[in-house]
């Protein structure tokens, strides 16, 4: 997508957004703007262990902006995906004690000109008929958009009974007694005969 204003005046921390995603889309702009809300809101910062948690209600292009800003990734056990298909997020801090959801409540919102536009588009792409360079000015309209609408017009902000999750397990591991790979313990299955087996040998042993 070539440059345009809002890319050109990105702050330092989008900027991190976007190299770590790959490139800058509505979804991307959706998770950036829930987490600078969350951390305002809790005067957070970076999660350097689980003391921050995102519940992320989709899988999409924003939960990579939840863990660039907010440090809840996959590997720390600190970000849970629940995917309903629902644009909403719950970012809870552990010593505040706080958790507030974040619900996407809106549609685009054009005026004048942009509106004409973006209908166009937008009918050229929900039908099939639009050409790359569409797709990319669509795009480029919708994040300008995000970028520069207050966040109240966006998201509705609720904040929820804090529900602490419990900190993601630890658990030594042992080898699967089929195929020999290193498992966690936890994760093992136990067989007829008494054998500690993988999920994915244990699953082969039932066909």
């Amino acid at each position: 997508m070539p440059n345009t204003d809002s890319e050109k005046k990105m702050t330092d921390d989008l900027k991190s957004c976007v190299e770590f995603h790959g490139h800058i889309c509505p979804g991307l702009i959706y998770g950036y703007r829930v987490a600078k809300e969350a951390m305002k809101l809790m005067n957070l910062s970076r999660a350097v262990d689980e003391e921050v948690v995102a519940i992320c209600e989709n899988d999409s292009c924003a939960v990579d902006a939840l863990q660039v800003i907010l440090g809840t990734v996959a590997g720390k056990g600190n970000l849970i995906i629940k995917d309903f298909g629902k644009n909403a997020y719950t970012v809870l801090s552990r010593s505040k004690r706080k958790a507030y959801r974040f619900s996407r409540k809106t549609h685009y919102d054009y005026t004048g000109k942009a509106k004409k536009e973006f209908d166009r588009l937008d009918a050229a792409v929900a039908a099939g008929t639009a050409s790359e360079d569409d797709r990319r000015n669509l795009k480029r309209l919708k994040v300008d958009d995000l970028l520069a609408r207050p966040f109240a017009e966006i998201f509705t902000t609720t904040e929820v009974p804090f529900d602490e999750p419990l900190y993601a397990p630890l658990a030594p591991s042992e080898p699967c007694a089929i195929c020999g790979e290193m498992t966690m313990a936890t994760k093992m299955m136990k067989l007829s005969d008494g054998r500690q087996v993988c999920i994915p040998c244990s699953e082969k042993s039932r066909k």
